[in-house]
């Protein structure tokens, strides 16, 4: 509170021109008003000591910005008061306190010294004489009686201020002592010591009273309508519409009415489900009866930042041009003719039924072979939005369905995250690595994706944070996976399963002719034309030499190690262009890595060549069998899984049914163990296609003939040495032909699947279609078995013999 002002004593104190400067952050001082100021900065200080080594007298002037600590000429206003200090109190900490009463307002014409302290030149502003008149008396009186009004209203005044002001008959004096008790801001009290003419002071510190008295009024009805009301429990909701009123009246709490304006207006303007726009007006109602600082209004408005946000009908219009959307896809990929054939399919239906709902794919294949991208691809060629989210190691259901809204952090979940990064509801939607999907005791996402990818669900789609149905049947979901078999099988009955095989070397130098090279120039700075060209055969060296894959990672990694090779050379001045041919690739990338035939080294006893599938692709499976002295066990290694042993014990049990009615020790099998080991034993090892290659490495063993290791098969055999069918052929197929095998034998059964498998990977090799073991003996061992009848164990009648075995040759097999 400001002490009530003193009689001047402007005869006695001089004010001098030049007089040091104290800035004042949070206060203005008026004259004749004796006012405590506490004084910290170094400078000031100074400034105080120099003023009390002198002549007593100082210039407070208020700052501009009350931030900032070391103020120039610029940041302080121009008009302050010439004040005396009277009193002066050094506290522990360094700091002062000192008694100021101001004597004159003064004018700061310049700053004449900066540093130790601020000094200036001043200039005193004399008052001119107030006007005489009815005018005047009047606004005096109602100057006065409006002060007594506020202290009646609650206003804090002091009684020796209030006796003051009665007995004061000079206006400016009067306008200044009012204005000193008001709770003004810095810039409303400088704009009231910076008006010179008294009568117009005066008017303006009467706007401020009455200003103040309508808060003060306000503040008084609102303490009269709630004091019958107020309880324990209604005490805060008081003091929050006490407070929501006074912002009101102040024009502070325009905020959140233009914030619940903006929220109405986005309703009104955007494409909103009934349901939604319902929720919504009902959220807002909610915002206008809460606290603007409550923590309730703040997940009210999160909730609505969702509901406004989300494309409830927003949707982005389909390229239906089929030619387009073929350009589209050939300049994206190479091959793919399936999926491309499916996407223009869709486009047709979209074409001629407007209302369709999007198909739901699954990409299945091995890594590297452009599952991924070719979701980006189908959304360009159909000019829709791209979005995708990996859900690899996902274990919490509230990642698909979002978290209630009790929840702190709350979000929705990332399906309508997504939708809502998209900007529209019938984006191009990629679920990617649905196969690595996790479940624990938070929930199963697979079970919760089934409402996502299931047509007749998903038109009202409910996310546990917004609450209410949203449409996803207009969304193109594509899912991706290398292996089907850890999918949910209800999962997986809601998709259409589109499997990807790895590529061969042909279709990898296309590729890379045509994507990863121009890609991998242009990253490492070698766009220029010449600097860096590619042959053929230096191509075919790197696929064949240093990548092993169904995919294309490694080969555009090797690629762009052979590109930085070249840029060294080019960052260096070297301006020669560099081609890359088979020797290059050596000198660049060192020694080969892999031999398509490193480990087809000879035909030997025991060893036969099967072929297997894994989740990167198709690969070569070398089974190993010897006989040891023993009593007739089984041994298996190479971490076989449970379905591997039971292979190796029926085709064990077969091969001991062979030796009975071949030139075979009666005894062998009690005199020997055999020993059944599968080479890589750090990877584990599991399917039902290996048993026939168990099957002929064991009897090899028996037979003592060599496997030719240039034949390579699969399939499951049965203890009556039948073939059984097997998957995953064209992976297989593959694998064989990288490695430089010419023969494969297939079960009979898996004839259909030739047309799977592209003619690029069908020439050169000789698919044999066999039905029994004794067709895949006379073709792998090297020397003609000795005629027998394989006869049933139980029953005397013949099987099939080894002339039944349809066999394709190669011009077959290409055809």
């Amino acid at each position: 509170m400001n002490k009530p002002p003193a009689e001047p004593q402007e005869e006695a104190i001089k004010i001098p021109d030049v007089l040091p400067v104290l800035p004042l952050k949070d206060t203005v001082v008026f004259p004749y008003i004796i006012l405590p100021l506490s004084v910290g900065r170094d400078k000031s200080v100074l400034a105080v000591d120099r003023a009390l080594a002198e002549s007593r007298v100082i210039m407070l002037v208020a700052q501009r910005d009350s931030a900032i600590d070391n103020p120039g000429e610029e940041e302080l206003y121009s008009v302050g008061t010439a004040a005396v200090i009277m009193r002066m109190l050094k506290l522990p900490d360094g700091r002062i306190r000192i008694l100021v009463q101001g004597l004159s307002r003064a004018r700061i014409h310049h700053i004449s010294q900066v540093e130790p302290y601020l000094q200036a030149k001043i200039e005193r502003i004399d008052e001119p004489a107030p006007p005489a008149g009815l005018e005047t008396e009047a606004l005096m009186r109602s100057v006065k009686e409006s002060l007594d009004r506020a202290v009646s209203l609650g206003k804090s005044i002091s009684p020796e201020v209030m006796v003051i002001a009665a007995n004061l008959d000079d206006m400016g004096r009067l306008a200044d002592l009012a204005a000193s008790n008001l709770e003004l801001k810095i810039a409303e009290a400088q704009s009231v010591l910076e008006v010179i003419d008294p009568l117009e002071r005066l008017h303006r510190v009467s706007e401020q009273i009455a200003r103040e008295l309508q808060v003060l009024t306000m503040q008084q009805e609102i303490s009269s309508q709630a004091r019958g009301e107020i309880d324990r429990s209604q005490r805060e909701y008081f003091l929050r519409q006490q407070l929501k009123a006074i912002q009101q009246e102040l024009g502070e709490g325009e905020e959140l009415t233009e914030e619940i304006e903006g929220y109405r207006k986005l309703a009104e303007e955007k494409a909103i489900a009934d349901d939604a726009r319902e929720e919504i007006e009902r959220q807002i109602r909610r915002l206008e009866r809460s606290h603007p600082e409550s923590a309730e209004t703040q997940i009210i408005r999160s909730y609505l930042d969702w509901l406004t946000a989300m494309p409830w009908q927003t949707l982005s219009e389909d390229d239906l041009d089929l030619d387009n959307a073929q350009q589209v896809l050939d300049e994206d990929h190479y091959d793919l003719e399936k999926i491309k054939e499916r996407i223009l399919e869709y486009l047709a239906v979209r074409k001629l039924k407007n209302d369709t709902r999007g198909p739901i794919l699954c990409f299945v294949g091995p890594p590297g072979v452009g599952k991924t991208s070719l979701g980006k691809s189908i959304a360009r060629a159909m000019g829709r939005k791209f979005v995708r989210i990996a859900l690899g190691g996902v274990r919490d259901e509230a990642e698909i369905r979002g978290h209630r809204r009790t929840y702190v952090g709350a979000l929705p979940g990332r399906i309508l995250q997504s939708i809502r990064q998209a900007g529209t509801s019938n984006p191009v939607f990629v679920l990617d690595e649905i196969d690595k999907i996790g479940a624990d005791y938070r929930g199963d996402p697979s079970s919760a994706l089934l409402e996502v990818l299931d047509p007749e669900q998903n038109f009202s789609f409910v996310d546990h944070y917004l609450g209410i149905p949203y449409d996803l049947s207009r969304v193109m979901f594509i899912a991706t996976a290398n292996m089907l078999e850890p999918i949910q099988p209800a999962f997986l009955d809601r998709m259409e399963v589109i499997r990807l095989s790895g590529y061969t070397e042909d279709e990898k130098l296309r590729i890379a002719r045509l994507h990863l090279i121009p890609k991998q120039t242009r990253e490492n700075g070698l766009a220029a034309e010449g600097q860096i060209m590619f042959d053929d055969a230096g191509i075919r060296q790197i696929i064949s030499g240093y990548t092993k894959e169904a995919g294309l990672r490694n080969l555009e990694r090797e690629l762009a190690a052979v590109c930085r090779k070249v840029a060294v050379r080019v960052a260096r001045g070297e301006t020669a262009s560099v081609v890359i041919d088979a020797e290059k690739v050596e000198a660049f990338l060192g020694p080969r890595k892999h031999f398509a035939d490193e480990l087809l080294e000879r035909d030997r006893i025991g060893v036969a060549t099967g072929l297997a599938w894994t989740a990167a692709g198709g690969d070569l499976l070398f089974i190993e069998v010897v006989a040891v002295p023993g009593k007739g066990l089984l041994l298996l290694t190479g971490q076989l899984g449970d379905v591997m042993k039971e292979s190796a014990q029926a085709a064990l049990s077969y091969a001991r049914t062979f030796a009975g009615t071949h030139s075979v020790s009666d005894d062998f099998f009690a005199k020997h163990d055999i020993h059944v080991h599968v080479p890589a034993g750090s990877i584990p090892k599991d399917g039902p296609s290996a048993g026939i290659t168990m099957g002929t490495a064991i009897i090899s063993v028996l037979v003592k003939k060599a496997i030719n290791r240039r034949v390579a098969m699969t399939g499951e055999i049965t203890l009556r040495g039948d073939v059984l069918p097997i998957g995953g052929l064209k992976e297989k197929a593959l694998a064989a032909k990288l490695a430089g095998i010419h023969t494969i034998i297939v079960p009979k059964l898996n004839r259909r699947d030739l047309v799977e498998i592209p003619d690029t990977i069908k020439k050169d090799l000789v698919f044999h279609f066999v039905d029994h073991m004794d067709g895949v003996l006379k073709l792998a061992l090297l020397d003609e078995l000795p005629p027998a009848e394989m006869t049933d164990p139980t029953e005397s009648t013949p099987t099939e013999s080894a002339a039944a075995v349809v066999t394709e040759e190669p011009k077959a097999a290409s055809a």
